[in-house]
């Protein structure tokens, strides 16, 4: 007798105003297999595992575990059953540390008080065990992304789940983190564990699957066995359509210095050492700067130094021949600078605003949007949202008035590319423009930004990506404890070399 599946999903419907997100949909995923589930933003993948994991309901269609139906009507059934999920916008308590995070909904008491102990031996055995290296006592608003999916994975680690999901695990993992994950997935298999892995990366795919699952607008289109197919087949079914792996730019013209950073300084978290050291550079129109590093050497306190987010200790930033150092974020915006940010909805969304009012977030006061009583002209943010959705293929249930939050993290992603591209910068600031995008989605994105480079814009980028980071730069600055290590030109350099500069085993001369 054959022996039954760990997971069958069969002929899974489930619906949204005005969309069917998963349509029919059958999924099987066998004991100790990793099996990948690929589909354009908005296919309806994470869809259908929030149903597997009890956050949705379907209207059509039954589950089984282990041949037998069951009943996922919340994540605590779904926990019950062995059924763990890492969702791709973290389900974490900001101000609670990484412990209390893991544990949970699934404390010891004794007398009406939580016992850590045994609870801290179980998380840091888990933590040495599995290679996801965490302080159990640092408070989650303060730590890495990184950090954060780690914790996640601890979390259901902890709880011995035996059917782990993971949704989009790698889209904010630097590449050594990337390679310790397939790792740690690969070994979990091995011990009998079942994985479910949603990935819009057709390398990972191909590297750590056995099987792969394709959906197209909410279609289930086939599976197939990863040995015995390419990521060009893959990518194929996924959009439809060939896809360019490559970005096709010309010969860069730098022209005159857009953005000069001088001496600049950020001050860490809680003040208590420099996250940015004394860092200088230029940006200059027509050309592609960008910043590489691990996750956490100093990154994000660059970008919200050069932003407006976050204050300089010391330094001078001149933007188009003019001091910006201590303007304001919307001053920064009318001199022509847009920001992409990494975190979409911490500093990109307002999720319960409506993607119309989301598209006018930084311009809702131009005489375009706003009449001279002040009042909203409804009908001219409608037309413009309409042009954005358009133009950068953002789909959402019902268009305009669809509630950001509701949208899946791809069409968030190309909203706020859409609407920060749209104001036509003279500096645009990306930090991880194509994360949790798919390869349809990243070769527009791409052209997007050498459509600018090529308009004469500057553009500063920020990539994890070594792939990424090869591609699409003119000029690699690479970023290490918060100092500039190198300066690298992507057509003389590797990728091996490259790595060298992020680990710190490798640095520059000083430049004059």
């Amino acid at each position: 007798m054959d022996t039954p599946y760990a997971i069958e999903m069969l002929n899974i419907t489930k619906r949204f105003p005005g969309i069917i997100a998963n349509d029919n949909i059958t999924l099987q995923l066998k004991k100790g297999e990793i099996h990948a589930l690929l589909g354009e933003n908005g296919a309806g993948k994470s869809t259908l595992m929030s149903v597997l994991f009890g956050l949705y309901q379907p209207e059509e269609g039954i589950i089984k575990k282990d041949g037998v139906e069951v009943s996922i009507k919340n994540p605590n059934d779904a926990n019950a059953l062995g059924i763990g999920m890492v969702h791709q916008h973290f389900k974490l308590v900001e101000c609670f540390n990484v412990l209390d995070n893991i544990i949970l909904g699934v404390e010891d008491t004794k007398n009406g008080f939580l016992q850590k102990k045994e609870a801290r031996k179980k998380v840091m055995a888990l933590s040495e065990r599995y290679g996801l290296s965490i302080d159990p006592d640092a408070i989650i608003e303060d730590i890495t992304i990184g950090m954060q999916q780690r914790t996640e994975i601890l979390k259901m680690l902890y709880r011995d789940n035996e059917i782990l999901i993971f949704d989009e695990p790698t889209a904010v993992l630097t590449p050594q983190e990337i390679d310790e994950l397939m790792q740690i997935m690969k070994n979990l298999a091995k011990e009998g564990k079942s994985i479910l892995f949603i990935s819009h990366k057709l390398e990972e795919i191909m590297k750590v699957a056995d099987r792969c699952s394709v959906l197209r607008k909410g279609k289930y289109i086939g599976t197939v066995e990863t040995k015995d197919t390419t990521m060009e087949e893959l990518s194929a079914m996924m959009v439809g359509r060939n896809v360019n792996f490559h970005v096709a730019k010309e010969e860069k013209t730098p022209g005159d210095v857009v953005l000069d950073v001088e001496n600049m300084v950020v001050a860490s978290e809680g003040h208590k050492m420099d996250a940015v050291k004394n860092v200088s550079f230029k940006v200059r129109g027509g050309e592609i700067v960008c910043i590489a590093g691990i996750d956490g050497n100093g990154q994000r306190e660059l970008v919200e130094g050069i932003t407006g987010l976050l204050p300089l200790k010391s330094g001078k930033l001149t933007l188009l021949n003019k001091d910006i150092t201590k303007e304001s974020i919307r001053h920064r915006n009318k001199m022509g600078m847009s920001h992409i940010p990494e975190d979409r909805h911490k500093h990109g969304l307002v999720l319960d605003y409506s993607l119309e009012d989301n598209l006018i977030l930084e311009r809702y006061f131009e005489p375009e949007f706003t009449n001279k009583a002040g009042f909203l002209r409804r009908k001219n943010i409608r037309n413009y949202a309409n042009k954005i959705i358009e133009q950068y293929d953002v789909r959402s249930g019902q268009g305009p008035v669809t509630i950001a939050r509701s949208m899946s993290g791809g069409n968030q992603q190309k909203a706020i590319i859409g609407r920060e591209i749209d104001k036509n910068p003279e500096l645009l600031v990306a930090v991880q423009p194509t994360r949790g995008l798919d390869v349809g989605a990243i070769e527009y994105i791409h052209k997007q930004l050498v459509a600018q480079r090529d308009a004469g814009k500057a553009v500063l980028m920020v990539s994890y990506e070594l792939e990424e980071v090869m591609d699409v730069s003119d000029r690699i600055l690479v970023l290490y404890e918060g100092e500039i290590v190198g300066e690298l030109d992507p057509k003389k350099t590797t990728e091996e070399e490259l790595g060298l500069y992020m680990a710190g085993a490798k640095r520059d001369e000083v430049k004059a």
